[in-house]
């Protein structure tokens, strides 16, 4: 009988010789306690969090968690349900509500995680016969969505405008187009030229759908994301985002302006063959969301920690995979994934949790030690992460 596993046994046989050095398992980290969006006990020991995606540190707020609790009391733990059939409670309406005026548009359609919004909203709107031309180093979400929809995928090298416009250009007269783009990339946190990209597309006919889920509550003067900010948000079809970062709970989203939206209730399958989202987690996700309308002085805290970091880690001799920051994920280019655990264990050791990044998640074969800021982090917290990588580079042979 063929073993269905031996297909994974380079992975199994690297990830062998790697704990075999005595390396702590990067990837199985567990966190015994939380202490707040920024410290945790993590294996035994008190950590400061650099690697959680919790943007705007709503995980602790206590209006959020108050939502939550409430919610639980008066809906119970679950629907036990799909949206089309009985798991539409009202906190789903008035997320979507939220949604709506965060984003001052027509439509949204809340699903059960950011994955399944990807996979669903692509998958139903380009399938056989259709085209999708998208960046390279777009999510895995993504991906999956095109594969699922079984559209014809034209990928171009990472924000490449001239390589991304004679791709459009080659599709036949007539065909469906959908151009896929990300507001931040998520591995090396850059951004997009989404206006003159997004300008393209509709020159040539395409209809545009923007990730911003590592943009949504921080990037633009409302916290709508690279397209806000880069004053292009209404010629965008389709925007898709999460709430397990900047909102700080679990689930997906999709906001549009099309008047023919609605009826993707009906036909897009993760959504009509999922269950819903607990009450508990609608309803911490719409006050989370409506708190956010309000979170200037977070995002400028926010920016302020990221230039503070990215500059600091370049002054001390660091790699970066930025010239300079663009979004609240500052990622160190490590040498290879031998020394890059050794540097993540290294840091551990000092009190500091980061992502270990590698292939094939990261780009050109990278490998990376992600960073991801917080609007709670403290400035004298991001100083003391400045001297954490100082320390642990020194001591592994990295600077």
């Amino acid at each position: 009988m063929t073993d269905l596993f031996s297909k994974f046994d380079p992975l199994i046989e690297q990830r062998r010789a790697l704990l075999a050095g005595g390396v702590e398992d990067p990837f199985n980290l567990v966190m015994e306690r939380v202490i707040s969006p920024t410290v945790a006990v993590c294996n035994g020991r008190e950590t400061i969090l650099l690697g959680t995606y919790n943007y705007m540190g709503m995980t602790f707020d206590p209006d959020v968690i108050a939502a939550g609790k409430e919610a639980l009391d008066d809906y119970g733990s679950g629907t036990t349900g799909s949206r089309v059939l009985n798991g539409t409670y009202a906190g789903h309406k008035a997320c979507e509500q939220a949604l709506k005026d965060f984003y001052g548009m027509d439509h949204a359609m809340v699903f059960s995680t950011g994955y399944q919004a990807n996979l669903g909203i692509i998958s139903t709107m380009a399938g056989k016969g259709d085209y999708i031309v998208l960046d390279i180093d777009s999510h895995a979400s993504i991906w999956d969505g095109c594969k699922l929809g079984d559209a014809e995928v034209v990928p171009f090298k990472h924000n490449d405008i001239v390589a991304m416009e004679k791709r459009l250009k080659r599709i036949p007269e007539g065909a469906g187009k959908l151009v896929i783009l990300e507001g931040v990339y998520s591995m090396l946190g850059d951004i997009a030229p989404l206006k003159e990209m997004i300008r393209i597309a509709k020159e040539n006919g395409a209809m545009v759908l923007v990730d911003e889920a590592h943009s949504m509550g921080f990037i633009g003067p409302n916290g709508r994301g690279v397209a806000e900010d880069q004053g292009c948000l209404d010629d965008v079809d389709f925007v898709i985002g999460t709430f397990s970062k900047s909102v700080g709970t679990v689930g997906g989203f999709c906001v549009s302006n099309h008047p023919k939206f609605e009826i993707l209730r009906l036909v897009c399958r993760p959504y009509v063959f999922t269950a819903s989202l607990p009450p508990s987690v609608m309803h911490t996700a719409t006050t989370s969301i409506r708190k956010l309308m309000h979170g200037a002085n977070k995002r400028a805290h926010l920016w302020e920690n990221s230039k503070t970091l990215h500059q600091g880690l370049r002054d001390k001799g660091f790699t970066l995979g930025t010239p300079e920051a663009q979004s609240a994920i500052i990622a160190v280019i490590m040498p290879d994934l031998e020394r890059g655990a050794a540097m993540w264990e290294a840091l551990l050791h000092e009190g500091l949790y980061v992502n270990l990044a590698r292939p094939p998640a990261t780009p050109a074969g990278m490998t990376l030690l992600r960073c991801s800021l917080c609007a709670e982090h403290s400035a004298e917290q991001v100083q003391t992460i400045i001297g954490m990588f100082e320390r642990a580079g020194k001591a592994v042979g990295i600077i």
